[in-house]
Formats: structure tokens, sequence, C-alpha cells
């Protein structure tokens, strides 16, 4: 098939890397964001998916707006077989959706209807899952909605955080975004509904949810910071200051710390919660780098009964 891809960020590069990897379908262009400010001089920088069609000299489209006539007319001119979509970031137009004979299809990073919206990888780790995966599926106008063509299943460790989950989803979902497209074109695929049951949410996490609220469980302290990093970030406060809290490990034997109270040995630093203690690992306070939370410890010189939160 003639295909137009649609993405923005890393995680749509091996997706679209498998697509010019098949030798079966033609990527004749890439559609993703317009160029966006980045790092201390807010220089204007492609994205990662426009970069790597560069490199591979396919016609790359940046439309404000997947709307405007311009970018609709040169889409029609391109006249694709079907659009196969990763994290593009901005809504698509009816005008855009009708042009490719077989849709816009979509990789999404969960196991439809579960976790439609903006963030899947991020909720899938807060809740708890120990099952996930991405789907592929026809974009139709609706939130993430549209009838099913396949599935990966990902088991979610113990200690993934969501940037380690969301780079194994974007490989194994590469895969079967190709055998999708695949399917397709040799009418071999044909697309499920939804089922009306079991569909969950997963709006875009903010920096306020990203806030660790220590009078939690442990395990949802936890799932908190491992669903917020590497982005937005969990965070507390010490000493009225920012605190990004990188990683944490649950310690069930330590019981002996109110919500927020912060323990600091030679080489440990613990903190309760609703349940039992969790020792800091890794934290990062405003304006430093990353460091063990032992060495952040040691130079601020934590009293005998401050807190973090407060």
């Amino acid at each position: 098939m003639r295909l137009v891809f649609a993405g923005t960020p890393e995680v749509a590069v091996p997706a679209l890397d498998a697509l010019l990897a098949s030798g079966r379908h033609e990527v004749a262009a890439v559609v993703t964001r317009p160029d966006a400010p980045a790092g201390r001089g807010r220089r204007l920088v492609a994205s990662p998916v426009a970069e790597r069609a560069e490199e591979a000299g396919i016609e790359v489209l940046k439309p404000n707006r997947p709307r405007d006539e311009d970018f609709l007319a040169r889409l029609r001119e391109i006249a694709p077989d079907c659009c196969p979509v990763v994290a593009y970031g901005a809504l698509l137009p009816r005008a855009a959706l009708d042009i490719p004979a077989h849709g816009w299809v979509n990789l999404h990073f969960s196991l439809l209807p579960a976790w439609r919206g903006a963030a899947p990888v991020q909720h899938s780790v807060m809740a708890g899952d120990e099952i996930t995966g991405a789907s592929t599926f026809l974009i139709e106008e609706g939130l993430d909605s549209g009838p099913v063509y396949g599935t990966v299943t990902e088991r979610v460790r113990a200690t993934d955080t969501s940037g380690d989950l969301l780079t194994r989803l974007a490989f194994a979902g590469a895969g079967l975004l190709a055998a999708t497209m695949d399917g397709i074109e040799d009418g071999t695929l044909k697309a499920v509904p939804q089922p009306a049951e079991g569909v969950t949410l997963a709006p875009k996490i903010t920096v306020e949810d990203a806030q660790v609220d220590w009078a939690t469980p442990a395990l949802r302290v936890d799932r908190v910071v491992r669903a917020c990093t590497p982005a937005p970030g969990a965070w507390t406060t010490f000493r009225g200051e920012r605190l990004k809290l990188i990683q944490v490990t649950p310690v069930p034997e330590r019981t002996d710390l109110a919500p927020g109270q912060l323990s600091a040995g030679k080489n440990n630093v613990y903190v309760g919660t609703g349940s039992h203690a969790v020792e800091l690992v890794w934290v990062q306070a405003q304006g430093k780098k990353p460091m063990q939370a032992a060495d952040w410890a040691r130079g601020v010189r934590i009293g005998a009964s401050e807190t973090l939160g407060d």
C-alpha cells in the first residue's frame, strides 16, 4: 500500500522504521507536529519523527492544524491507501479521515477499550495493572473508540517506570502496526468493534496529579513515582521547595514512621506513608542534578523531626 505515516515523538520512530523496513509498502510522506522550541536557547527543533523521515529522504508535512486546506490538498495529491498513526498529537478532522481508502489506523499503547486517552501507559502503571499491551484500531471521530484490528500484550514488571514500559511497547507495537498494514492490504484482517464493557479513560497526567500524598499506602506512592517517571515527574516538598522523586522502594519492615516523616541514616533515607515506609533511592532538588537520596540527605542535614510534603 501507499502510506502516509503520522507521528511526532521518539516513541513513534520504531513504528516508522518497521514500515520502512517492511519492503511491502511505500511510505510516501510523513505528517508530524510543527518544529517546537527546546533547550535553554528555546531553539526550534524538528520532531524525532521528522528527523528520521528526513534521514530516509521522505517528504515531511508539518501542518499547524490538520484541517488546514493546504495540508488536505497535499494529502489528496499523495493519495495514500492508508495512514498509520503513532502519537501524532493532534485531532484529525473528518475531511482528513476520509482521504485514504483504508482510513487512518492508530497504534495505541493499551489493550482497548481500557485506557482510552492521552496517557494510557502512565495510568496502567498507576493502577497497578499486571498486563497491558498495544492495539491497532481504525480512527473514528470518538476518543480511541474505533474498531480494533489487532493487539499485543506486555507484562508490567514490578519496577517498571512509564518510560521503561513505553519503550518496550513502542517496539512490540511497531511489529503489530506493520502486520496490521499487511493484513489490511491482503484482506485477511477485519476490524472488530470494541466491547461496550471495560472502558477506562487515561487523560493526560498533570503536574498536580504527580504530587505524592504521603497519607496514601506505600504501594500507591511507589506506583505514582513510577507512573510519573520520566514525565511529568513525581514530586513532594521539603522546606518549602519542590523535591522530585525519581525512584523509591517500599520497605514493609519499617512501620515506625508517620506519613511524610523522614529518617536518614548513613546510607539510607526513609519516609513514612499511610502504611509502611518507603526508601528514597534517587531524588532531584530544585536547580540540582539527580542524585542518590543518601547524598542529598547529607547535603541538607535532615533534622530529627523533619517531614516531606509540609
